[in-house]
């Protein structure tokens, strides 16, 4: 009854990833409109099947890997070494000012 070489199980991965995620880190997200939040997953999952449908599953497994070394770095190096929390995003005004959007310097 239960399969996993159905591409519906790399979304269903995805979806459950991103449910977990959003819960746990969904905070850093919030200052950016619902529309890009959704369409950002859509454009996940079409891109991690799509990778999947073209190259291979285990092309899918490594750009998930890839993707979570990504995550981890940000959050455990790349964050704290500019003065923001990993894990809360705070200072909430640093954290804006290192991902908010560029502003012309003129």
């Amino acid at each position: 009854m239960w399969s996993t070489d159905s591409h519906w199980f790399e979304v269903a991965l995805l979806m459950g990833l991103t449910a977990i995620g959003g819960v746990l880190l969904g905070h850093f997200e919030a200052h950016k409109p619902k529309w890009r939040r959704v369409l950002k997953i859509l454009l996940a999952n079409l891109l991690f099947v799509g990778v999947s449908v073209a190259f291979g599953r285990i092309w899918f497994w490594a750009l998930l890997g890839v993707l979570a070394l990504a995550v981890l770095y940000v959050h455990l190096i790349w964050l704290p070494k500019n003065g923001v929390n990993g894990w809360t995003g705070e200072p909430r005004e640093r954290y804006l000012e290192l991902v908010g959007p560029r502003r012309s310097r003129t």
